[in-house]
């Protein structure tokens, strides 16, 4: 870690007001969590605190505010009910962000007892408070604790209240085991790799990930490009592409990309086409010479699946972000399966960059093959660009 922060160890927490930042931002359909990742992951850092008397309040944000009528289906309280199940042990939670009530919860914690605030993001009705860092709210939340714990890290590329805010404002502070470990292997991976160093980058868009091509292109030995962002590149090259997803703005800079690393970026050399973006679309397999101009590519087709599967067998480190293809939709999810398999079969440090390809590989059942799924897709980014992270830097050193 660079810098190396305090961590959670560091610190006497028996009888402490223990604030602890941890990233709950779950996806909830028709109040049910569908995932509970992020919530698991963050508790060996709970357990450790309430294990050691800590007098526990965690922060969290759920989605976005930008209404009263988006509170009604972004409260954190299904959140603290699945978290009390999840330790098997009383979770109190305040339907408050500030005030008399939660305060008077607060001082009558018990050594070992957890308390959950309301999404912190409620307090961006009060002019985007918690977004924009208010100095008043990161004050006012220091005020309430002792020590100051960050283990969000899909959230530590945001300078927001409930992180850098409390940080600023409190004496004590240090990042949970969560962090510490998405820091550790995002850090070997890019700034110590194993070599050959093979980057994996799907989606949709090329403007999503300018800056994280341009630093891999530095540190890496091979990038992989799959998912919708392909057919830009693909497009630069001269190659038609039918009505596939086209960054026509991103054209020149594809071409630019693409001279600069020569034969370091792989590109598909054929694709699943689907009649129109369905989910039940005919699919067919071809290259950019039989593609028709109706048709849009939608996966990476076999000949890439082995071309890629190839170059993965003797990389020693692999980063992998964003899907193959429309994964969510079974006929156009064999290309994200199969980066999946190649890195569950890798002897490599394989790492899987949050957002949907960790859902993705969540969803295969490929979770406990890789060394390691972040659980935040921009933070691994802005960390793979090379850019510091404000909710880290935030942090005292030791």
């Amino acid at each position: 870690m660079k810098n190396t922060k305090k961590t959670i160890k560091d610190f006497e927490l028996l009888g402490k007001k223990v604030l602890m930042r941890v990233d709950f931002n779950v996806p909830i359909k028709n109040g049910e969590i569908t995932d509970d990742n992020r919530i698991v992951q963050a508790l060996p850092t709970i357990k450790y605190a309430l294990d050691n008397g800590a007098r526990l309040i965690l922060l969290s944000h759920l989605g976005r505010i930008k209404t009263e009528e988006d509170k009604i289906n972004k409260s954190l309280l299904n959140v603290s009910r699945r978290l009390k199940e999840l330790l098997s042990r009383e979770v109190v939670f305040v339907d408050e962000t500030k005030g008399a009530k939660l305060e008077e919860k607060i001082n009558s914690l018990s050594n070992g007892e957890v308390l959950m605030i309301e999404n912190t993001r409620f307090e961006d009705l009060n002019d985007k408070a918690e977004s924009k860092n208010s100095e008043e709210l990161g004050k006012y939340w220091a005020s309430l604790g002792d020590i100051f714990i960050n283990d969000a890290f899909g959230t530590a590329h945001r300078a927001h209240a409930s992180n850098v805010g409390i940080a600023s404002n409190i004496s004590e502070s240090g990042v949970g085991f969560l962090l510490e470990k998405e820091v550790k292997y995002l850090g070997e991976a890019v700034d110590n790799p194993q070599r050959p160093f093979v980057a994996i980058l799907g989606g949709a868009k090329v403007s999503d990930k300018i800056d994280v091509i341009e630093r891999l292109l530095e540190v890496a030995d091979k990038i992989i490009i799959g998912g919708g962002m392909a057919y830009t590149f693909l497009k630069a090259k001269g190659e038609n592409i039918g009505s596939s997803l086209l960054e026509s703005e991103k054209l020149e800079y594809a071409k630019e990309m693409l001279d600069r690393g020569k034969d370091k970026i792989l590109l598909p050399i054929d694709s699943v086409y689907g009649s129109e973006f369905s989910e039940n679309a005919t699919a067919r397999i071809g290259d950019s010479s039989s593609v028709k101009s109706h048709e849009l590519g939608l996966d990476i087709g076999p000949k890439t699946i082995d071309l890629f599967e190839e170059e993965l067998k003797s990389a020693k480190t692999v980063v992998w972000n964003g899907p193959m293809g429309v994964s969510e939709w079974k006929q156009f999810s064999k290309g994200t399966i199969s980066i999946c398999e190649a890195l569950a079969n890798s002897a490599a440090l394989t790492i899987v960059g949050g957002g949907d390809s960790a859902a993705a590989a969540i969803k295969f059942g490929y979770a406990d093959k890789v060394s390691h799924i972040s659980t935040g897709g921009g933070a691994s980014l802005q960390y793979l660009e090379g850019k510091s992270l404000p909710g880290l830097d935030a942090i005292k050193n030791k």
